[in-house]
């Protein structure tokens, strides 16, 4: 026990203490861009397509989302990934990359056991709690409105 508590010591003087406050700026300015991106396709949307807000606004998200699984698939949302941190992992966009990694990992595995399964492997957690999270605040607004 000892060895290892002189070893943890040891290692840990010699590694170099990561840049929090850097890395969170940098997570906050690349996910405030994706959101606003976002937000500049619904209004192009709403505006040259005559959409209503709504389905602007659900479409731009899918654009996005298409974006990242394109990105994924030609290999580059990883580096983008890799710099942004959280500002690209915590958005739909990292949802999107989450699942279509896991379908092109697998792919060789066929459609039921390989990508659909793995992809729900990954993903099933964001799904499951976001269901949760949407029911409970349903639950809130009825009770509030």
């Amino acid at each position: 026990m000892n060895l290892k508590k002189n070893y943890r010591q040891a290692v840990k003087a010699f590694q170099p203490k990561p840049p929090y406050v850097f890395n969170s700026l940098k997570a906050f300015v690349v996910g405030g861009a994706l959101c606003a991106m976002t937000e500049l396709f619904a209004n192009w949307y709403s505006r040259f397509l005559s959409m209503p807000l709504l389905s602007a606004q659900q479409l731009a998200v899918m654009t996005m989302m298409f974006l990242a699984i394109v990105l994924t698939g030609a290999g580059k949302y990883d580096d983008f990934s890799q710099f942004a941190g959280a500002g690209a992992t915590i958005p739909m966009t990292g949802f999107a990359n989450a699942l279509a990694s896991a379908a092109l990992e697998h792919r060789s595995e066929g459609w039921t056991a390989g990508i659909a399964s793995q992809m729900f492997k990954s993903g099933g957690a964001a799904i499951v709690y976001g269901i949760v999270v949407a029911y409970l605040l349903g639950i809130l607004y009825y009770i509030m409105f």
